[in-house]
């Protein structure tokens, strides 16, 4: 499996890239899988639903299944962070690419994405780029160059042009090759 992960400031544009490039690579019979970081409480259950009641009633984890879906809810007792390994261990090995979103300080490669405007609506707050210093990052998308804080080393995508974007990935696809730590 390949692995590749999308990281940058809230409203900057991952998701969009991501459904982009998820629907690109299954055109291409590419099978996808997506790791997305959550930062706030969240539920994928409907309440009265059983599996909801199950969860309510106690239980740490539900597996709901049909012929078509499989879904694994797990509760932790109290809150963690999971590494983004220990995610994409859940994952099929089969799959051909798995997109990480988020998980900013993953020991990943790395997209990093910039956007003026998000820039500009965090205006007053400190945006620190991760690509001066952080070496997953293998490339930065953005859709204004003269946005960003300083000149990157690495390549130059344009956000706007998942297809381009793509054909980078596929370009790299060797390098994106998926090693878990050791240990794992």
């Amino acid at each position: 499996m390949k692995v590749i992960g999308f990281a940058g400031y809230s409203g900057s544009g991952k998701t969009c890239l991501v459904e982009s490039l998820v629907r690109l690579l299954c055109e291409q019979g590419q099978s996808v899988s997506v790791v997305k970081h959550a930062h706030h409480d969240f539920d994928v259950d409907q309440p009265g639903k059983d599996s909801w009641r199950h969860r309510k009633a106690g239980a740490s984890e539900v597996v709901l299944a049909s012929g078509r879906r499989l879904v694994l809810m797990r509760e932790f007792g109290e809150p963690r962070d999971l590494d983004v390994h220990e995610m994409i261990a859940e994952l099929d090995p089969g799959v051909d690419w798995v997109l990480v979103e988020g998980f900013k300080h993953a020991d990943l490669p790395k997209i990093e994405i910039w956007r003026a405007q998000a820039e500009r609506a965090r205006a007053g707050k400190s945006l620190e780029p991760l690509y001066p210093h952080d070496p997953h990052v293998l490339a930065v998308a953005t859709d204004a160059v003269q946005a960003l804080p300083s000149p990157p080393l690495q390549p130059l995508l344009d956000l706007n042009d998942p297809a381009r974007v793509l054909q980078w990935l596929l370009e790299q696809a060797p390098r994106l090759d998926y090693r878990p730590p050791a240990g794992r």
